[in-house]
């Protein structure tokens, strides 16, 4: 996440309703991405995706009026800022309900004349974020037409956003049409925005998820990255890049399952109908090799790191716990790799000429760069995933992953090709060098306290900031995705199992925290649901979804707390799904809410 782009992405996230906040007492626990977001906000240089993506945390944390109170600061502190003028006034719609029903027009009025502000002084982003929140405003306003004109013409130059925005714009339009009494358009784009409701969780950018087919960045696409280069994105989990010769074809990666990688091939066959000379694989994992036997013909040569093998065997005995990250359809494991790589050698093959280049990545032992100095691409596979090798598998490394960030600045390639659509457009060649420089002070900062055991919990409590990302913007957003992973794994890799605070010395399951809870509960649902509502209220949904969770071990049928977990986990898909793809999968999955694809058309 997988991501976070710059501008458009971050614009997208703006997409909640207006639907006016109530009081609600400070949370309970603490909400990093938050505060960090906000933070790094207040930095004069800081990206426009860092203040949009501040602003999308406090809604889904419901902490409008906080948000709203920062943002109005912010502005009058940093005039040279329109974006800041659109945020403040799109939270201060957003909470007209706490205010006096005698103010609350004049409220809204106010908030539409900020809005206004920041569309003129900033017609790309600012035009979008007043469009996505007219179209939530009640009829009486009269802004409803306004709003289908502003997204009506940001869904007309997508293609000058670096993120897919037509979610967001659709499900805009479709409430903007609504209020206009004009239902067929309103389900109509609907249909084509994938959402169930307009009451569904609401997530930026062209995702989609379900038991069958798992998770997909984007929409099935060949994305054009130079003469010959292509990309296919969104046919599966994983991306497959194809270099275009007269002497045939050199793909990088061949996907996750038999029948996807097909279809890409498919859409490879409609630019050329050369042989698949080679077959590059950048690392072991199943989104990597799983379609294999559908990229290679007769005659092509797989080529691998010399480790490859070790690495591949390690898939073969994982058992992923999440089963919506790749669906049901079979991966393919059976990789042969004729051709090893020990050291650093050229592939001449063509017009082609390619380095191959083993590294120390942060996700696998055998992590292989392919670079084309003529082309200036580097194609790095997942060595710089965002969770220092899957949460759930041991492996990863912080060093390596540090190793690697210092590999890509000295090459200095014209641009980075990454393994998933969202990493090729945050972590870029320009974020490379800050991000290097971020995490190796946090690194600094976390091996003497995980050596020490110091609790892991605390550690991320620090939320740690390095002074250095006020100097390089470009690196704000990677790095505070990468952040807790890469302490997680920094701690997992040098602590002991019991922690300087005598947490792991034992060690409860949860059904044994449940009966614990219940007997403070005196045995009833009651007291787990009230709880767990005021958690809600809170915005502390993570704590409410433990709460409502280990209530239900006790009492399985409770219809109040069914409910409760239901939002939480609502309320959880919208604060991870623009952060971590990872938690947004796993979320929709225990929520058994999928989500379908984006259309073109009815």
């Amino acid at each position: 996440m997988l991501g976070v782009p710059r501008l458009a992405l971050a614009i997208a996230l703006v997409c909640a309703a207006c639907s006016g906040a109530k009081p609600h007492p400070p949370p309970l626990a603490q909400n990093r991405e938050l505060d960090a977001l906000s933070a790094a906000a207040a930095y004069p240089n800081a990206d426009v995706a860092v203040p949009i993506l501040a602003a999308q945390q406090y809604a889904a944390a419901r902490r409008e009026a906080e948000g709203y109170e920062y943002f109005r600061r912010l502005a009058a502190e940093q005039p040279g800022r329109p974006i800041l003028v659109s945020l403040e006034g799109m939270l201060q719609a957003r909470m007209a309900g706490d205010v006096a029903l005698l103010r609350r027009v004049g409220w809204v009025e106010e908030a539409i004349g900020k809005l206004d502000k920041g569309a003129e002084a900033e017609p790309v982003a600012g035009r979008l974020v007043r469009g996505l929140v007219f179209a939530e405003l009640p009829g009486r306003f009269g802004k409803a037409r306004q709003a289908v004109a502003d997204l009506e013409a940001s869904l007309a130059q997508r293609d000058a956003f670096p993120v897919e925005l037509d979610r967001p714009i659709l499900r805009g339009l479709s409430a903007a049409y609504r209020t206009l009494g004009d239902a067929a358009r309103s389900d109509a784009m609907l249909r084509r925005s994938g959402l169930a409701s307009l009451d569904a969780a609401q997530v930026p950018g062209n995702f989609s998820v379900g038991p069958e087919a798992g998770f997909r960045f984007t929409n099935p696409r060949l994305v054009k990255e130079g003469d010959g280069v292509y990309v296919a994105e969104g046919f599966d989990f994983g991306n497959i890049a194809f270099l275009v010769d007269e002497a045939g074809v050199i793909a990088i990666d061949a996907g996750t399952t038999e029948e996807s990688a097909r279809t890409a091939m498919k859409a490879l066959r409609q630019v050329t109908q050369a042989p698949v000379r080679y077959v590059i694989v950048t690392h072991s994992h199943w989104d990597h090799v799983g379609g294999l036997a559908a990229v290679r013909e007769p005659g092509t040569v797989v080529i691998a790191r010399a480790n490859f093998g070790e690495e591949l065997q390690r898939m073969r005995s994982a058992h992923p716990a999440f089963s919506w990250f790749f669906g049901t359809k079979p991966v393919g494991l059976e990789v042969a790799a004729p051709r090893l790589v020990s050291g650093e050698e050229v592939l001449r093959h063509g017009k082609l000429e390619l380095h191959l280049i083993p590294v120390r990545g942060g996700e696998t032992a055998d992590a292989l760069f392919v670079h084309l100095p003529q082309r200036g691409l580097l194609f790095v596979g997942d060595a710089f995933m965002p969770y220092v090798g899957p949460p759930f598998l041991s492996e990863g490394s912080p060093e390596g992953y540090l190793e690697a960030l210092a590999q890509v600045r000295t090459l200095n390639p014209r641009r980075v090709i990454h393994g998933h659509p969202p990493l090729t457009r945050i972590f870029t060649k320009e974020a490379i060098p800050g991000l290097e420089a971020a995490l190796r002070s946090l690194y600094e900062r976390s091996l003497p306290d995980a050596q020490r055991s110091r609790p892991l919990a605390e550690m991320l409590h620090d939320n740690h900031l390095p002074a250095s990302l006020r100097d390089n913007p470009k690196a704000v957003v990677p790095y505070l995705v990468v952040r807790d992973n890469f302490v997680k794994r920094v701690y997992l890799q040098n602590a002991g199992y019991w922690q300087a605070d005598g947490e792991g010395m034992d060690s409860f399951t949860r059904a044994e925290q449940a009966a614990l809870l219940d007997r403070f509960a005196d045995g009833s649902d009651a007291s787990f649901a009230r709880v767990a509502d005021e958690l809600l209220s809170r915005g502390d949904a993570p704590l409410a979804l433990r709460v409502a969770d280990l209530g239900l071990l006790r009492h399985a049928n409770s219809e109040t707390l069914q409910r409760a977990r239901k939002q939480a986990l609502s309320m959880m898909i919208e604060r991870y799904g623009p952060v971590d793809p990872f938690r947004f999968i796993v979320y929709s999955q225990w929520a058994d809410a999928p989500l379908r694809e984006v259309t073109d058309g009815p």
